[in-house]
């Protein structure tokens, strides 16, 4: 198993480089990727210019509305997932390709069905944590009304 080393930018992520090329994302330590406002867990590995993570939210759970100064990609492996993206609402599955702009207002929810999981990809011009639209964070995350 991959040892997880200290020069990252997120705290509990993995550094790629320096003989360290190959991870099985099943078997690395996980961290909240959205902390007080997201349900998103999963391992982070960290390259020279990217961050990727495989990422889970339980179903009918998710992120409240934010935002980051990274681009985001976000491709769908398992469950269904209710995406707003600029104020743009579509439920999508397995296979789907998710695009977010720097600073656009985007939230995503897992169905109540079952547990959605997707893997992400980040630009490292900022941690894999963004920023909560419209204020302090409440004291319980998102929950799909489904």
């Amino acid at each position: 198993m991959t040892e997880k080393q200290t020069r990252t930018l997120n705290e509990g992520a993995y550094k790629a480089g320096d003989g360290q090329y190959i991870f099985e994302l099943g078997d690395l330590d996980g961290m909240l990727t959205g902390k007080k406002y997201s349900t998103a867990f999963g391992p982070v590995v960290e390259g020279l210019r990217t961050q990727v993570g495989l990422m889970r939210k339980e179903k009918g759970t998710g992120a409240r509305p934010h935002s980051h100064p990274n681009e985001q990609w976000n491709y769908v492996v398992k469950g269904r997932l209710r995406v707003t993206i600029d104020g743009e609402e579509q439920v999508v599955g397995p296979g789907t390709l998710l695009y977010f702009p720097p600073n656009v207002i985007h939230c995503t929810v897992a169905e109540p069905d079952e547990d959605v999981y997707f893997f992400v990809v980040k630009d490292l011009t900022h941690s894999i944590q963004g920023n909560l639209a419209g204020g302090e964070p409440e004291e319980h995350l998102l929950k799909s009304s489904g």
